[in-house]
């Protein structure tokens, strides 16, 4: 069955799109956290950030780049969040791989949070290191 990014993709769904290269395209979120809110989709439905080709992928986060710009300069944001739910267990509602950019605003008073914080016992954030050494 088809993503919903597959159906705007294809012209089934109506979006706003403001880029679209053979890699990818971006639209404007209907739901914005704040407006101009927008999400980078892969064209071909990797459904997370470890599924998508590595090309595709820094292409993505190149454009990412090129919006948060353009936010920055028409907008005036004073920075944006750039964010990927990876997975279902971190929040992604469409398994397929979307990068959002956020513009935020000194003023805005949105905040994102982090889940609450957790502290490591003696000796367990060494443990944890070895294990994620790349």
């Amino acid at each position: 069955m088809a993503t919903v990014f597959e159906m705007i993709r294809d012209g089934e769904i109506p979006s706003v799109k403001i880029y679209e290269d053979d890699l990818c395209f971006v639209i404007l979120d209907l739901a914005p956290v704040n407006k101009g809110h927008a999400l980078v989709i892969s064209k071909v439905p990797a459904p997370t950030f470890t599924d998508v080709e590595d090309a595709t992928l820094h292409h993505m986060i190149n454009i990412a780049k090129k919006v948060d710009g353009k936010m920055r300069e028409k907008l005036g944001a004073d920075g944006t969040n750039i964010m990927i739910n990876n997975g279902p267990a971190s929040g992604q509602e469409v398994p397929h791989l979307h990068i959002h950019v956020i513009p935020r605003y000194f003023d805005d008073h949105k905040t994102f949070v982090f889940p609450s914080k957790e502290k490591y016992d003696e000796g367990e954030m060494q443990k944890y290191g070895d294990l994620l050494k790349i």
